[in-house]
């Protein structure tokens, strides 16, 4: 079981460039010796005045006490600069580059310091180790007497909510939790993880898709077994146990389904959109059995943010999850986590594996996840599923919950991960005038050209579905023609928005063929051309 630890063993790293003071131009003596690297402010102070970094800092605090105004803007300055040394390891970027220092102000006797961190996510497991570095890098400063840190969260929200069902559009992160495979535990490690979650600070709502056998009404004990329905706005109301929202057909007061495959997508459709959810951080998804219709429409309808796929030591488990991952892969779903549930038992000193081992790193070596949590043959984890209480719940420091607890921390930390990556992957450099890709996933950026992306559309608009003639012809696109906005959609395209009004959906996929088909040169060539 690969174990995570709440924070990395170093946070600290040398300032931002960007915040750094300019550097005078050295003596020509200078110029002929090696430059020391610019690791710290402190060095590049010393090297200009020729004293230590404290009696520097009290010279730069003296002029600035001096200036009236402009102190409090220096000061200021130097609150910048320390805390650019706490590097987030999620985004690996410094907590000031990451826009997570909001409100800060500073005393008119510059000696009291009072700034406000603003996380991604209330359930980020390393904000303790933030709040105390951000004290311990201000209170270092030789002018400050007093430091005054409140931490929040902002969570960011969909990619493209505008484009989402309104039920939707303030979830944060959507999780499936999928096996493929009846009966290896996956609504456990669901709801469990939900639990954990929320226990971690997030706001978290679990929906049930499994119509046809709904597990949530025997895992939890909500008040309100019914869910409801808004006259006015004609929405679903979700019922709600121990501050985690949730919807099943099971609560729908019909028990299990007996229906067809197509009615089954209506209905999940429906329970999934119409529901007032409201702001969520993180929306589980307890997957039904198998990779038909169901999974399919919720993956169309929901941008899933990742996948966790549940599997038994089993060979015959591992068949069916292999199928599932494929399918997730296909839909450019990452999976970030494997769960291998029913794995060992503990008795008389010593740890039994009853089914056999290797399903799970099997899993995680065919496909390439990253990490593998083991879950133990436990009464009290078996009991929990039948009396409402989930275990996490029920025994939060046992060794289950640990275990969630680390399943928890992995996926805030991939989530966060994965949605900077996606954020980032395709973007217009308006300086060379090029496209830049980076898919993510991949060490690699490259350069396309803006005419070359608009010309190679593919959908009805630009091709005929019938014949497939070009209806968008080569002299159509001006050669000089720039996009005006691109955004992602979901993990797999982005949508680029043309100065004519055409809104262009390029897969990560099409653009990466374009790439070898053009062979455009790489990012750090100043000029593109077109194809």
């Amino acid at each position: 079981m690969q174990t995570l630890h709440a924070a990395p063993a170093s946070f600290l790293a040398p300032p931002a460039p960007h915040l750094l003071p300019p550097t005078p131009p050295a003596p020509r003596a200078t110029l002929l010796a090696k430059a020391p690297a610019p690791a710290t402010v402190a060095s590049r102070t010393r090297a200009w005045f020729h004293s230590t970094p404290r009696a520097s800092r009290r010279r730069q605090c003296a002029r600035a006490a001096s200036s009236g105004v402009a102190s409090v803007d220096d000061s200021k300055k130097d609150v910048l600069i320390a805390l650019s040394q706490i590097i987030d390891p999620d985004f690996g970027t410094d907590i000031v580059s990451c826009g997570f220092v909001k409100d800060l102000e500073i005393s008119e006797t510059l000696e009291e310091v009072s700034f406000r961190l603003e996380l991604t996510t209330p359930a980020c497991p390393i904000k303790d180790e933030f709040e105390k570095k951000a004290n311990e890098v201000v209170a270092a400063l030789p002018w400050v007497k007093k430091v005054n840190v409140t931490m929040s969260a902002q969570p960011a929200q969909p990619v493209y909510a505008g484009e989402l069902p309104e039920g939707l559009q303030k979830i944060s992160n959507i999780i499936a939790v999928s096996s493929c495979k009846g009966g290896v535990g996956k609504s456990t490690v669901a709801v469990n993880l939900a639990y954990t979650l929320a226990g971690m600070g997030a706001r978290v709502g679990i929906f049930d898709a499994d119509v046809f056998g709904p597990s949530l009404p025997t895992m939890v004990s909500p008040e309100n077994r019914l869910l409801v329905m808004n006259p006015e706005s004609r929405t679903i109301l979700p019922t709600e146990y121990l501050g985690v929202k949730m919807v099943s057909f099971g609560f729908a007061g019909q028990g299990r389904a007996i229906m067809r495959g197509p009615m089954v997508s209506g209905v999940i459709n429906q329970l999934l959109t119409t529901t007032e959810w409201g702001e969520l951080d993180y929306l589980v998804i307890d997957m039904p059995p198998g990779t038909g219709d169901i999974h399919l429409t919720l993956c169309q309808v929901a941008p899933l943010t990742a996948a966790v796929i549940v599997t038994t030591p089993q060979k015959l488990a591992f068949i069916d999850v292999a199928k599932g991952v494929r399918m997730f892969s296909k839909l450019k779903v990452p999976c970030v986590a494997v769960v291998e549930n029913m794995c060992y038992f503990d008795a008389d000193g010593k740890r039994y594996y009853p089914f056999g081992q290797g399903s799970g790193s099997q899993v995680v070596q065919q496909f390439g996840i990253p990490h593998l949590f083991d879950l133990p043959i436990r009464p009290t984890l078996s009991a929990s599923g039948d009396t409402g209480i989930p275990e996490v719940v029920a025994d939060p420091q046992g060794d289950v919950a640990k275990t969630f607890q680390n399943l928890g921390v992995c996926v805030v930390q991939q989530c966060a991960k994965i949605r900077q990556q996606v954020s980032t992957a395709v973007s217009y450099d308006r300086s060379i005038r090029a496209i830049r890709v980076k898919v993510p996933d991949s060490d690699e950026e490259f350069l396309l050209h803006p005419a070359t992306v608009r010309r190679n559309d593919r959908s009805a608009q630009s091709v005929d579905e019938w014949t497939g003639e070009q209806k968008v012809q080569y002299g159509d696109i001006p050669e000089d023609i720039e996009p005006e906005e691109i955004r992602p959609m979901g993990n797999y395209a982005v949508s680029i928005t043309w100065p004519d009004g055409f809104s262009q959906i390029a897969p990560y996929d099409q653009l990466e063929m374009l790439e070898r088909l053009v062979d455009l040169p790489r990012a750090a060539t100043p000029a593109v051309a077109s194809s």
